[in-house]
């Protein structure tokens, strides 16, 4: 076979150069986005610190073979890992996403775009060491923070319009495009090269949401984001090599990803690529909980806060005839659940369990989705009484872009004839609405989670820096991660 690699002469998918065109020539000028994404940034890192105290999550994460450090590799922050870019994306990107208390994107297609700093992340880091070594200028935060915006964007607004969780496909589909081109970009790729990267990533094969529904939910739903950052940065690497791409990866017919996997439809846009995405993307700060559930889980602290003595019984659950939760359409479809939940990744996509959390201990933590929480009798009693129906008002704002609430009402009607008050969050506090009350809600999640893995010195040292836009952006990047080491 000869090794000559054919060049492929017709045009690509517009798809495809659009988001080339944009990583390659877009300059992002929004102040808003780029003070959105250092706060995106420290969010991220402190929820994979916190998955460090979960043997699930670690027993995943080192290098394949043990001892194996790879020098000028990518270090995984809160631990003493340095690997190739490859295998610590997938470390960084499941960290991140293990407990389900990152950023989120609700859309068409939901998803978690802060997922792609897994890619970034890593192979930032390895190019800024690299550099150094050779005597050249290393990656700076600024261009990390730049690519993060860049990703959302891709992921975000391919997903306003477009229903990959209908089709039968997980949203991760989507970090992989995303990562892919921004990680071509860091690498030094032309238009052309993210172009071929990026159609390689169409085409690769994508993830099933077999993992996140009844009877099959499971912890792949909590790798699978890392998996597919972990993923294109392989493409990138071997794209970067001369790998040649596929100019009709969507529309090739027959072969295509519309045809074959997309129904024959093409992909719609609702908006062109800007700094949307990371402007307006919902932060969770409050509780590790499936988003569409967020307001759920609020009102049914506010209402633990009203009736919360008269249901900590069973005998006091049984004088409840119902809890009514009013919700939105896409809650229906995904986190509405009825009967057993096997596991941390069952529960904490079951808005019956999450909200009867709530009801019953005012707060909800990462800890509260474990076995011997849920083996409490007094859950599955309050979820047996759980109802939940639409409010096609809270479907049409969910969709509205002006809007994109996410509210949830929750009431309880006891057998009596009372009933609590019926209250409804419209926006969650992670909410660009919410941008005021939320961000130093979410600088405390952020040190709390610092205080889990480093000593004082190290907490305030990290913390200071992320606190300085102007001295963060112009930080190394191999200099930033390495304040996370262990």
């Amino acid at each position: 076979m000869s090794s000559h690699i054919p060049k492929v002469s017709h045009a690509p998918d517009q798809v495809l150069v659009d988001i080339a065109d944009y990583v390659h020539d877009y300059l992002i000028t929004s102040p808003e986005a780029l003070d959105t994404a250092r706060y995106c940034l420290m969010d991220t890192l402190g929820c994979g610190l916190e998955a460090l105290s979960y043997p699930a999550c670690t027993k995943l994460l080192g290098p394949v073979v043990t001892g194996t450090i790879v020098p000028n590799g990518s270090k995984v922050p809160g631990t003493s890992f340095q690997l190739d870019p490859i295998l610590a994306a997938f470390n960084i990107g499941a960290m991140v996403r293990w407990l389900d208390f990152n950023d989120t994107w609700l859309a068409a297609e939901w998803g978690h775009p802060s997922d792609n700093l897994g890619g970034i992340l890593a192979v930032s880091d390895w190019i800024s060491r690299t550099r150094e070594q050779a005597g050249k200028k290393p990656i700076s935060m600024r261009e990390v923070l730049v690519a993060m915006i860049k990703a959302h964007e891709i992921q975000g607004v391919l997903a306003l319009e477009n229903s990959f969780n209908r089709v039968g496909l997980d949203h991760v589909v989507l970090v992989k495009v995303a990562s892919t081109a921004v990680v071509t970009g860091l690498l030094g790729g032309t238009k052309e090269d993210i172009i071929n990267a990026v159609s390689n990533a169409w085409i690769d094969g994508q993830s099933l949401r077999t993992y996140r529904h009844s009877p099959n939910t499971g912890s792949r739903k909590s790798w699978a984001a890392g998996d597919a950052t972990s993923r294109a940065v392989r493409i990138a690497l071997m794209t970067m090599k001369g790998e040649m791409g596929y100019p009709s990866a969507l529309t090739a017919k027959t072969w295509g990803f519309y045809d074959v996997l997309f129904k024959g439809q093409p992909f719609k846009f609702q908006r062109d690529y800007g700094s949307y995405v990371m402007e307006n993307v919902l932060f969770k700060i409050s509780f590790p909980a499936e988003f569409h559930a967020q307001t759920a889980v609020e009102s049914a602290i506010l209402l633990h806060n009203e009736i919360g003595s008269r249901i900590q019984t069973l005998d006091d659950i049984a004088l409840i005839d119902k809890i009514e939760i009013t919700t939105h359409e896409s809650a229906l479809r995904i986190i509405d659940k009825q009967g057993p939940l096997t596991n941390p990744a069952d529960r904490d996509h079951c808005i019956q369990y999450m909200a009867a959390i709530g009801l019953l201990k005012g707060q909800l933590t990462a800890a509260d989705y474990e076995d011997d929480i849920a083996a409490d009798p007094r859950i599955d009693a309050l979820r047996d009484k759980i109802h939940c129906v639409e409010n096609e008002s809270y479907t049409a704002d969910y969709l509205n872009p002006d809007k994109r609430s996410i509210a949830n009402a929750l009431q309880v009607i006891f057998t009596d004839g009372t009933s609590s008050e019926n209250i409804a969050v419209e926006y969650p506090i992670g909410h660009r609405r919410r941008r005021k009350e939320g961000i130093p809600e979410l600088v405390k999640k952020f040190k709390i989670n610092l205080a889990r893995r480093f000593p004082a010195k190290q907490q305030q040292q990290i913390l200071d820096v992320c606190m300085n836009e102007a001295q963060l952006c112009a930080m190394p990047a191999h200099e930033f991660v390495d304040q996370f080491v262990i």
